[in-house]
């Protein structure tokens, strides 16, 4: 896996393993964030922080990896409601706005980084003549 890739994976796989366990250990605080729109934000939080270990888990294991990184884009576009919300009700959070702000446009660079770091790696085009190639035969 090329340098950059896998510190992008490094980042993912450390990025949802400190958030799902925080959602454990501050399930609180994370229900916090749950729009009240949502039902049982208890429930959401802790099946979010579920799933959030299960995905970085799915990381570490390459066939499993692609699977892991569509789930985790999935569920960063689902949380995406809860980081709108905490801006709408900025001062409800002892974060400056200046964060609730950017938050936003940094879900969308983790969504991003989740699909590429998690894809299959390029593969290399087979060498002149080698078996199993199409050339020269019909």
């Amino acid at each position: 896996m090329a340098g950059w890739r896998l510190a992008g994976l490094v980042f993912v796989f450390l990025w949802f393993l400190i958030g799902g366990i925080a959602h454990f250990v501050a399930t609180d605080l994370e229900m916090r964030i749950v729009p009240p729109w949502v039902p049982w934000p208890k429930a959401t939080v802790l099946l979010t922080g579920v799933l959030e270990l299960a995905g970085a888990a799915g990381l570490m294991w390459r066939p499993t990896r692609r699977l892991a990184g569509w789930g985790l884009f999935g569920l960063t576009i689902a949380v995406t409601p809860a980081n709108v919300y905490m801006l709408q009700q900025a001062e409800q959070f002892p974060l400056p706005y200046w964060a609730l702000v950017l938050r936003l446009p940094l879900q969308v660079a983790l969504a991003a980084l989740i699909l590429w770091s998690t894809a299959p790696a390029p593969g290399k085009a087979p060498r002149s003549g080698a078996v199993g190639t199409s050339r020269g035969h019909l």
